[in-house]
């Protein structure tokens, strides 16, 4: 079993972190040591391509166009958040790896329409082994940030949704990646629409069943407000009657959480019909039984 959605560093720094431009071997060999706790075979690294300072002139000024409340929002966490390089990211997984730690090499793709194949050229030279997207902003609006929480009473819930599913409509068609990441994150505050979803769910499913893209199962929304796994059950089972695949996912951005609560992840993929999850190497998927997992 494995763990397809692991970060090297948290978004929100405590005493005591790793320093935000390293990406030191102890540090690499305490997820492994906390994820074979687990029961866990292997992990996969996934940092964010919008925190690689490459990223910069690729994703340029995305948040032009949104209130100045919105837009200072977002320039704030970015700024603050841009200080890896993605040449010594790759060099740390990849040397784990030659050392070999049972880890993968992939990204987190921050999606926008725009500037998705400038996105991909860029990081086309690198040997992944996945990589996973995700709609993390809605045009500048980020919708999964308590500070900007105030753009969904502002804009409208059913708005939000409806534009953040059309983001996500649109990644899952594109077929740039692997994975789809956290497939509704934008219910990651709680804020919840007054209509039924399932279209969206059914758009999102078979746009990605159309491109072979797969979907990730996650535990993160249990420890977030919306208390969830991603998907939500109704929208797993969309994914599982389109024939998507699934990797399995706690989206931790620390060691100790490493293989978090997949004793969930997988009863809630079983719940929605999977036996099966996706293996991945070199960006080459092969389905294997889905496993049991502990806590």
């Amino acid at each position: 079993m494995g763990d397809y959605h692991v970060h090297l560093h948290p978004h929100t720094r405590r005493p005591g972190d790793l320093d935000p431009h390293s990406f030191p071997q102890d540090h690499i060999e305490r997820y492994v040591a906390r994820a074979r706790e687990r029961g866990l075979g292997e992990i996969c690294f996934t940092e964010h391509l919008y925190r690689m300072v490459e990223s910069e002139p690729i994703l340029g000024r995305f948040w032009e166009g949104e209130s100045a409340e919105v837009a200072s929002t977002t320039i704030r966490f970015v700024t603050a958040e841009r200080t890896f390089h993605l040449d010594e990211y790759v060099t740390a997984v990849v040397t784990a790896k030659d050392r070999g730690l049972p880890v993968l090499l992939g990204l987190e793709v921050d999606f926008f329409p725009e500037t998705i194949d400038a996105a991909l050229d860029l990081i086309a030279p690198y040997p992944w082994d996945i990589l996973v997207g995700a709609v993390h902003w809605v045009g500048g609006f980020a919708f999964d940030h308590d500070e900007a929480s105030f753009e969904f009473h502002r804009r409208g819930i059913d708005r939000v949704y409806e534009e953040y599913f059309a983001v996500e409509t649109a990644l899952a068609a594109s077929g740039a990646v692997d994975v789809l990441a956290h497939a509704d994150k934008v219910k990651r505050s709680g804020f919840r629409p007054t209509v039924d979803p399932d279209g969206w769910y059914q758009s999102v499913a078979t746009a990605a069943a159309a491109t072979g893209t797969a979907v990730e199962v996650s535990s993160a929304g249990l420890r977030q407000v919306c208390a969830e796994i991603y998907p939500a059950a109704d929208f797993l089972a969309a994914f599982h009657r389109a024939g998507v695949g699934i990797t399995l996912a706690s989206d931790t951005h620390r060691p100790d959480g490493a293989g978090e609560d997949f004793d969930k992840v997988v009863a809630a993929a079983r719940q929605a019909g999977f036996t099966e999850r996706l293996a991945f190497a070199g960006r080459v998927s092969t389905p294997v039984p889905l496993e049991e997992a502990g806590g």
